[in-house]
């Protein structure tokens, strides 16, 4: 027992090494855009999208793409900021796995939220 599981860690290694070294050449390295939608092509399925770090960016859109907060291609209008894609490359082109609209809902850092707790200016007591 002792020598199997020594024997399938080493086949495991040889086998994702290949892997690991060919990921940074590989076209399924996922990145991720944020920004402005400065243009939709509706006809060839796509929009470009100007990140501010990163310049803009053509991404496709296929009917695996997931949109969330976004009513799908047709609810993107030039102009919509606050834009997420993840995408791949294929074939020299960038293709969303997945867009949406980020930010909106949920409580974020810098609110006191006992705040309220004295309503009456801190006079919680008789008289």
């Amino acid at each position: 027992m002792r020598r199997i599981v020594p024997l399938a860690l080493v086949v495991a290694g040889l086998t994702a090494a290949p892997a690991a070294s060919a990921a940074p050449a590989g076209s399924a390295a996922l990145r991720e855009f944020e920004g402005t939608v400065v243009s939709v092509n509706r006809d060839k399925r796509t929009f470009r999208l100007r990140d501010t770090e990163r310049g803009t960016v053509r991404i496709r859109v296929t009917r695996n793409t997931r949109f969330e907060r976004i009513a799908g291609l047709a609810g993107l209008r030039r102009g919509m900021t606050n834009i997420e894609s993840v995408v791949r490359r294929s074939n020299g082109r960038w293709v969303a796995r997945e867009v949406e609209r980020s930010g909106g809902g949920g409580e974020h850092g810098g609110r006191d939220d006992d705040s309220d707790d004295d309503s009456d200016g801190g006079n919680s007591g008789p008289g």
